[in-house]
C-alpha cells in the first residue's frame, strides 16, 4: 500500500485514488529566467512521485503549467510582472522571452531524465477558462472590486488558510501593514487592470475591463480543465503552501462546492549557503553551470535522491562531488554485475521503502545492499536493478558506450552559448572539435543531437 504525506492532513495516509486514473498537477516554472537546481530538485521530486505511482501500477495524468503572465514580484499582490520586467530587462517581446526560458526548462528536465508531463497548458493560451472562473466567483459572491482590480474576499471562504493552519483572528489582529484597498490582509488579487493600457506587452479584454489574470488563478483554471473539479495529487514546493495554495483551494471550492485536491505534496527547500535562493535573486547553480564544471545532471540528481524530498538539501560543491563519486562507482558496479544463486526479497524491500512516503535514501541503500550481494543471483540481480532504475531514473543501464563523454558535453554546452549569441563562427570551429573527438553534431528544432562518427 501506498502511503503518502498529506499536507493537508499533516500525516501519512494511504493513497486511494478517486478514479482508475490518477490526476495529478504540479505547479511548473515561471518562464523569466533561467531555472536553478533548487528549482530542479521540486520537479525531480514531482518525478520520483509519478514513477512510484506507475510502479505501483497506477496510470498518471499529468498535468504542469507553464506560467508566461501574470505573477507578480511580490506575494501581496504588488511590484511588478515578473514577465513584463523580463522585458524591459531582455529588450525581447514577452512571448520571445517565455518560448526561450520554457525551451531550457524543457532541456533541464531532459538533462535530468524528468518524464515531461502530459500536458504544458500556457497561462496566456488559458485566458477564457480564468476569465469564466472569475465569473462563476463572481456569481456565488465571492469577489468584490478596487480601483487595481478584482479581488476575491477570503473570510467568505469558511475554510481559508485550512491547508497552511492559518490563524486569521491572529493575522488580522496582528501588525498592521498597509493593504490598500483589500478589505482583508489575506484577500488576493483574481484580475488586475492595466493601469497605463497599452503599456504591458501582455493585457486582456475582460469583464471587468483591460487587464491580466492573477497568478493563483491560472493553476486552478487549468487543473480543473484537465484534472476536473476534484483530483488526486497536487504537487509544489513548501514557499507553495501559505499562500499560492492556499489560494488555489478557496477559489476552486469557493467555484464548484467540492473538495479541489485530496493529497497535497510539498518538497523541501535546496538550501545554499545556509539560505533558501529565489530565482529572481539569483546566486545559485543552473543545471548547464554544473556541466561546465565537469558534472553529468545524473550526479545531481543522485545527489537529490539521497535526502528526502520533505527535508532540506544543503548543497554545496563538495557534497555534489560526493554524489558524482558515489554514482561513478555505482555504475561500476553495474556495468559489472556478480553473483551467486541465492534467492532473496530486495523488491521487496524497496518497494517497502518506495510507498512509505518515498523514502528515497533507503531505496538507495537497498539498492547498494543488493549489488554488493555476491550471494544474491545475478540474473534476478539484473531484473531487480531494472525495476528499480524505473523508479531512480538514474541511467543506470546505460553503458559507457552508449555515453557522450563529458568533455564532449562541456563543447556541446559551449557551442549552444555561441549559437545563442549568433557567434556561428565559433560554432562550426566547435563543431570540428567535437567531430575530431569521434562524434557528430547536427542541428535540429528540438536543439543539437549527437552521434558517434
Amino acid at each position: 500500500m501506498l502511503n503518502l504525506y498529506n499536507t493537508l492532513s499533516r500525516k501519512k495516509e494511504s493513497f486511494k485514488p478517486i478514479k482508475k486514473e490518477v490526476g495529478m498537477y504540479s505547479c511548473g516554472p515561471t518562464v523569466y529566467w533561467y531555472p536553478h537546481v533548487g528549482n530542479m530538485r521540486t520537479y525531480i521530486f514531482s518525478d520520483i512521485l509519478k514513477r512510484v505511482l506507475d510502479y505501483n501500477g497506477y496510470k498518471v495524468k499529468h498535468v504542469m503549467n507553464i506560467t508566461d503572465v501574470g505573477h507578480l514580484t511580490s506575494d501581496a499582490d504588488a511590484g511588478e510582472d515578473r514577465m513584463e520586467s523580463a522585458v524591459l530587462r531582455e529588450h525581447k517581446s514577452a512571448e520571445e522571452i517565455a518560448d526561450f526560458y520554457t525551451q531550457v526548462f524543457l532541456s533541464d528536465m531532459k538533462k535530468l531524465n524528468i518524464l515531461i508531463p502530459n500536458f504544458m497548458p500556457k497561462a496566456t493560451e488559458h485566458i477564457k477558462e480564468q476569465i469564466a472562473l472569475i465569473k462563476e466567483l463572481e456569481k456565488k459572491g465571492f469577489t468584490y472590486k478596487t480601483h487595481d482590480g478584482i479581488y476575491f474576499n477570503s473570510t467568505k471562504f469558511k475554510n481559508y488558510g485550512k491547508l497552511a493552519k492559518i490563524n486569521l483572528k491572529g493575522l488580522e489582529a496582528g501588525k498592521r501593514i498597509d493593504i490598500g484597498e483589500k478589505k482583508h490582509k489575506t484577500d488576493f488579487a483574481l484580475w488586475k487592470f492595466s493601469q497605463n493600457p497599452g503599456e504591458r506587452q501582455q493585457e486582456y479584454q475582460s469583464p471587468w475591463g483591460l487587464g491580466f489574470p492573477g497568478w493563483h488563478l491560472e493553476c486552478s483554471a487549468m487543473s480543473m480543465k484537465y484534472l476536473g473539479k476534484s483530483f488526486d495529487i497536487h504537487t509544489g514546493g513548501i514557499d507553495h503552501i501559505p499562500i499560492h495554495h492556499t489560494n488555489e483551494i478557496a477559489q476552486s471550492e469557493s467555484a464548484t462546492g467540492k473538495k479541489f485536491v485530496k493529497y497535497w505534496l510539498h518538497g523541501a527547500f535546496l538550501n545554499f549557503k545556509g539560505e533558501k535562493v529565489s530565482k529572481s535573486k539569483g546566486g545559485l547553480y543552473t543545471i548547464s553551470e554544473l556541466e561546465k564544471l565537469g558534472y553529468n545532471p545524473m550526479h545531481f540528481r543522485y545527489l537529490c535522491l539521497l535526502t528526502h524530498y520533505r527535508k532540506p538539501l544543503n548543497f554545496t560543491l563538495s557534497h555534489l562531488e560526493a554524489a558524482k563519486s558515489a554514482y561513478e562507482r555505482l555504475k561500476r558496479k553495474v556495468q559489472n554485475i556478480e553473483g551467486g544463486k541465492a534467492k532473496k526479497d530486495y523488491e521487496k524491500q524497496f518497494a517497502k521503502a518506495l510507498n512509505n512516503d518515498l523514502n528515497m535514501p533507503e531505496a538507495i541503500q537497498i539498492l547498494w545492499k543488493a549489488l554488493e550481494d555476491t550471494q544474491y543471483n545475478s540474473k534476478a540481480k539484473k531484473q531487480f536493478l531494472e525495476k528499480a532504475d524505473s523508479v531512480l531514473g538514474l541511467e543506470l543501464l546505460i553503458t559507457q558506450d552508449d555515453q557522450i563523454p563529458e568533455n564532449v558535453q562541456s563543447l556541446l554546452v559551449s557551442r549552444q552559448e555561441a549559437r545563442e549569441k549568433k557567434d556561428f563562427k565559433l560554432a562550426d570551429k566547435i563543431r570540428e572539435q567535437i567531430k575530431s573527438l569521434g562524434f557528430i553534431v547536427e542541428d535540429t528544432p528540438e536543439g543539437q543531437k549527437v552521434s558517434k562518427s
